[in-house]
């Protein structure tokens, strides 16, 4: 049983190997500060310290820790002769004490007692921690932003209300349909709930799917057909990406909206519309109407009380993206198999997915996060798992891309792009640190733990890594500053 990340604080080999037993992904500091350094930016499993550190010091680190928000196990190893200092330690913080460095057996039963207790924690997570406390039960669509939290306050208002019809505005992805199903669950939960695309059928089979039509109307209607704002009833209909109806069926649509009646294609009874009719789009519903692509007086028509999705880019709804990534890796069904075995995300991970732009919104964050599912092989989803954009993998990637390095990455995974910029800034700066953290716009610390987590070596990685898109196998050696000799991925 193994570990995905540990840090040993030790310029012992000793230690360093007992940590390579029970770790997957080794990182080595030679002092607490340069621990403390390391700890904030990979998000370890468990750190090792070796017998040089007095109980008081371990408390001092767990303190400065604690005050960072970062809660991660501390075990001490011992060289065998104080026997006596175990309840000290545990007393000063430490999560448990190794008598030797030969006490193999012991630090496993830790690693297991570790592991089951994270497991444990991510299976006790509540609903509330993901859905916003007022409205768990009434609005499934995850997310706690202060943003979101006023647009979930406006679909129970509009619910609440006659208002109909009801306009959601929003960017691809963002869950449109969600907001459609919550202010349709509230309002007349007992009631149909129907879905029509605008954007996916023609002019005449969207307006026989709206309206119906009557037998003998037009070649093939050889019986009566029920439309779908006749089959919604007293429910929901929903005319999602409402942009893309065509402008004719616009001016039936608003009869609709004014008349409470229509008619099926060739009839000639009007029947009664009871529904509530809700209207979605990815566009600007103004700008259509500058641009003579949507009718004026339909926009103002619809245009009541609008509940607007802000997406995932806005520095506003930052906050949501952590919460959904881990919902969909809790929730996802894509490989059952794997299904509670993979627990968390790396704060590196979390780093990553935040500072994208998600185009694709909330869709593409699922997307991601089940990919990384299928490729991630460990108990935490890495950097390396997370791929943005399969279709641009490949030789024609270059093509695809007009970014001057876009030729040499072969690999578009986080990992692999932000391995080349720290290779990349290390070799335009000579390989002076302070000036390629400044370039990067990261802490030298920051530079220190990402240059050993990928192995990159002076002159070596850049003649081969950048043009492979591989790292180098081996790790910086102790005349480029970095310290002693460590490695960095145990095999």
């Amino acid at each position: 049983m193994t570990l995905r990340r540990i840090v040993a604080v030790s310029r012992e080999a000793e230690v360093q190997q007992l940590a390579r037993q029970v770790g997957q992904e080794i990182f080595v500091a030679d002092n607490m500060d340069e621990a403390l350094d390391i700890v904030e930016t990979v998000n370890p499993d468990l750190i090792l310290f070796d017998h040089c550190y007095h109980p008081t010091g371990i408390h001092e680190f767990l303190n400065m820790a604690d005050k960072n928000s970062i809660n991660v196990p501390v075990v001490v190893v011992g060289d065998g002769r104080d026997r006596d200092l175990s309840a000290e330690f545990i007393q000063m913080g430490a999560y448990d004490y190794l008598q030797g460095r030969g006490d193999y057996s012991r630090l496993e039963q830790i690693v297991s007692q570790i592991k089951n207790k994270c497991e444990a924690v991510n299976t006790e997570r509540s609903a509330d921690d993901f859905f916003a406390q007022d409205y768990a039960a009434s609005v499934s669509m995850v997310g706690r932003s202060k943003v979101f939290v006023k647009m979930l306050g406006m679909i129970r208002l509009v619910a609440a209300s006659r208002c109909n019809p009801v306009l959601i505005i929003g960017e691809t992805g963002t869950g449109k349909e969600l907001a459609a199903k919550a202010v349709h669950t509230l309002r007349h939960p007992d009631e149909p709930f129907v879905a029509v695309n605008c954007a996916s059928l023609t002019a005449n089979l969207l307006e026989s799917e709206l309206f119906g039509h009557a037998k003998g109307s037009f070649t093939g209607a050889d019986r009566d057909k029920i439309g779908l704002l006749e089959l919604a009833g007293a429910g929901t209909i929903l005319l999602d990406e409402i942009s893309e109806m065509p402008m004719d069926l616009q001016a039936k649509l608003l009869r609709v909206l004014q008349e409470k009646t229509f008619r099926r294609v060739g009839g000639v009874k009007n029947i009664t519309c009871n529904a509530t009719i809700i209207a979605s789009s990815n566009r600007n519903l103004y700008r259509e109407t500058k641009a003579n692509r949507f009718r004026r007086d339909l926009y103002y028509r619809l245009n009541i009380c609008p509940v607007i999705i802000v997406p995932l880019k806005s520095p506003d709804r930052r906050e949501d993206i952590p919460l959904l990534a881990e919902y969909f890796l809790k929730t996802s069904t894509i490989c059952p198999e794997k299904r509670n075995k993979i627990t968390s995300l790396t704060k590196l991970v979390v780093e990553a997915l935040q500072k994208h732009d998600w185009p694709g919104n909330v869709r593409e964050l699922r997307n991601v996060i089940e990919r990384a599912i299928l490729l991630e092989t460990t108990d935490k989803i890495g950097l390396s798992s997370i791929v943005i954009d399969p279709a641009l993998d490949g030789p024609e990637c270059g093509e695809l891309l007009e970014s001057p390095t876009a030729g040499h990455i072969k690999d578009f995974s986080l990992a692999k792009a932000e391995r080349e910029l720290i290779a990349r800034a290390l070799q335009e700066t000579g390989w002076q640190k302070t000036k390629a953290a400044d370039l990067l716009g990261i802490t030298r610390a920051t530079l220190y733990a990402k240059v050993r987590q990928y192995n990159i070596e002076k002159g070596s990685y850049v003649a081969k890594g950048l043009q492979n898109g591989i790292p180098a196998s081996s790790s910086p050696s102790p005349s480029e500053g970095w310290g002693s000799p460590q490695p960095v991925t145990a095999t």
